[in-house]
């Protein structure tokens, strides 16, 4: 009697461990070859950002949590061309032409916004890019605290020339960034 019960036992936990197993193997065919230790963070170690070739490291960077949400709504309101956002509202309407005039040439689909930093001067700047099928736009947002707490204002966009996405490419070709994998060498 007890090599059976043995036996039954013996059975279920081996046909739990392939069933174990085989949950494995489809988690792993499901993210393809990216090893464990790349998805999940070691411990203490701030999350990673993906970096944009053109304009470095995305994310919120130095700024806080208000300035990088601020900076985001004001070029997804320049991205969806919103005259009546109130991201926008702080916008002179001259320059606000301009820059919906330049964007519209690129009739951008996407957008990034790269790690703010904290200027000397108090405002905080972001780099931004403006991305269509065949055209892209850099350029660097600055916002400025505004007089209530957790407020930031629109200062100023600065555009560069409107670039076509495949010397774009070319010209970055070799500055990728391997320091996601530095751990492991």
């Amino acid at each position: 009697m007890r090599f059976l019960i043995f036996a039954g036992l013996l059975l279920f936990l081996s046909a739990f461990a392939v069933s174990q197993e085989l949950s494995d193997q489809m988690e792993r065919a499901g993210r393809g070859s990216i090893p464990e230790a790349l998805i999940r963070p070691i411990r203490n170690e701030n999350p990673r950002y993906p970096i944009d070739t053109v304009i470095g490291e995305l994310g919120r960077g130095e700024a806080s949590q208000e300035a990088y949400d601020t900076a985001y709504s004001i070029i997804k309101g320049l991205l969806d061309a919103d005259r009546t956002s109130a991201a926008l509202s702080s916008i002179h309407s001259g320059l606000l032409d301009n820059y919906l005039s330049t964007l519209e040439n690129i009739e951008p689909i996407n957008i990034r916004i790269g790690g703010g930093r904290e200027e000397v001067d108090g405002a905080v700047s972001f780099l931004v890019r403006f991305i269509g099928r065949e055209l892209a736009v850099t350029g660097e947002l600055y916002i400025r605290a505004g007089s209530a707490s957790g407020t930031w204002t629109f200062e100023e966009l600065l555009l560069e020339e409107i670039k076509d996405r495949e010397t774009e490419n070319r010209e970055s070709i070799y500055r990728y960034d391997f320091n996601p994998y530095e751990r492991f060498y």
